[in-house]
């Protein structure tokens, strides 16, 4: 018996019955093709609009690369509008998006009411409608962002451990919100009141509108400051605005007697305010993770082949402390560079 035919025979035997394994192996899985092809279906080509407040402000500008990035990447298009702050301007850019009828639109509402119609009328004509960071009185389709009583509370029990009872201190807060109608405003303002309301030792001394302006909210701290010169902390609603109530305290001497606090979107900029003693404490809403968030929210909505309105859904963001131990980092996303 020829010993090197019979394995010849067997390994050729071997090899033939391997041939469609290996047929397959090369295509690759059947689930993975079809997962594929679904998922490709949904999304390639489909147009996703974003309408922030303002561009070049770190907060939307992190938003909007990261977004860009993220639905470019998966075959979609982006486009992007910049009212720059106006919201006569912002109006007419919504009525026009709307119109285009993008496959989803990603909006940061100035106020409760100013473009709740067109974002009705927008999921109406067929547009997943995101909303992100400040909601409308319509509930649309998705919400992305901070829940703004949750920050208002975390801000306000950090300021009762510093100013409360027990605390020696006066007692004396001021809080400078954005503009008066819009949902971080007035979620954030309540739930504030609701914990310091608590404490008896607890006074508002001021608390006004600086309509996220830096220069606005430095004077308005610049006229408290001089009437309570024992302030024991300043609460802002946005870094960026903060700094010039913490730039008035700065000037007035006080910088290390009162406690200044604010929240937002966690920039080199925030991080940089902590790490100058401008800034006692920041609490971050991680715009970063934000804007991830609302590209899978993008893709929930335009996968569930449901149509507009069909659903609410909501994507809260976990806000994270920030003091002089941990504002650095991947904690602080990077500025854009300029050109």
């Amino acid at each position: 018996m020829d010993m090197r035919k019979i394995w010849t025979s067997l390994l050729a035997g071997v090899v033939l019955a391997a041939l469609p394994m290996w047929a397959g192996a090369q295509e690759g899985t059947k689930t993975a093709r079809e997962l594929r092809a679904s998922y490709d279906k949904s999304l390639e080509g489909k147009t996703v609009a974003y309408l922030p407040i303002a561009l070049g402000v770190p907060l939307s500008d992190e938003w909007g690369r990261v977004v860009k990035e993220g639905v470019e990447w998966r075959g979609m298009k982006f486009e992007v509008r910049d009212p720059n702050n106006n919201p006569s301007a912002m109006q007419q850019a919504l009525t026009a998006l709307v119109d285009q009828k993008p496959d989803v639109l990603i909006v940061q509402n100035p106020s409760v009411t100013l473009l709740m119609k067109d974002l009705k009328r927008a999921e109406q004509q067929g547009t997943h409608v995101i909303q992100i960071n400040m909601s409308s009185n319509y509930k649309s389709d998705a919400f992305v962002g901070a829940d703004w009583h949750e920050i208002g509370r975390m801000l306000a029990t950090d300021v009762v451990k510093q100013c409360g009872t027990g605390s020696g201190k006066s007692g004396k807060v001021q809080i400078v919100q954005g503009e008066l109608t819009a949902a971080a405003s007035v979620d954030q303002v309540g739930g504030i009141m609701e914990v310091l309301n608590k404490d008896p030792n607890i006074k508002v001394v001021s608390n006004q509108a600086a309509n996220w302006d830096t220069n606005t909210a430095l004077n308005i701290t610049a006229t408290v400051i001089q009437q309570h010169p024992d302030l024991c902390a300043s609460i802002g609603f946005w870094g960026v605005m903060e700094s010039g109530a913490a730039q008035a305290i700065r000037n007035a001497g006080k910088i290390n007697d009162v406690k200044v606090y604010a929240s937002g979107e966690g920039s080199q900029l925030d991080c940089d305010q902590v790490n100058s003693g401008n800034f006692y404490k920041f609490l971050s809403y991680k715009a970063t993770e934000q804007g991830h968030d609302l590209v899978m929210a993008a893709l929930t909505l335009l996968e569930s082949g449901e149509k507009p309105g069909a659903r609410n859904l909501e994507y809260y963001t976990q806000p994270i402390w920030l003091d002089k131990t941990n504002a650095s980092g991947a904690n602080c996303f990077a500025l854009p560079k300029k050109s």
